[in-house]
């Protein structure tokens, strides 16, 4: 499948990109070239090929979630500066 200049030229134009005269002809041999081995590929028998997400047979590798003690909320509240009724006590900044 050959693309044309004239092709490249209205690509280029909804692209919003200008190309010199070079750059169509060059773009235009590549993208021929591109769509003549999407060709080949369509060519193969893929029928007995089971779809796959990827390339490789490697799967991600996720740690065993595991329940950790943490610091309590009063052992928190000691820590800051000031705290009021089991919460944390900050200045105003809304007058």
């Amino acid at each position: 499948m050959d693309i044309s200049v004239k092709e490249i030229e209205h690509i280029a134009n909804l692209s919003r990109i200008t190309l010199t005269v070079d750059e169509k002809k060059t773009f235009a041999k590549q993208l021929t070239n591109i769509l003549d081995y999407i060709e080949k590929l369509n060519e193969l028998d893929t029928d007995e090929v089971q779809p796959m997400a990827y390339a490789t047979s490697l799967k991600n590798v996720f740690r065993e979630d595991k329940l950790k003690s943490s610091f309590s909320r009063q052992e928190i509240l000691e820590l800051s500066p000031s705290s009021t009724n089991g919460f944390f006590k900050v200045p105003k900044v809304i007058e």
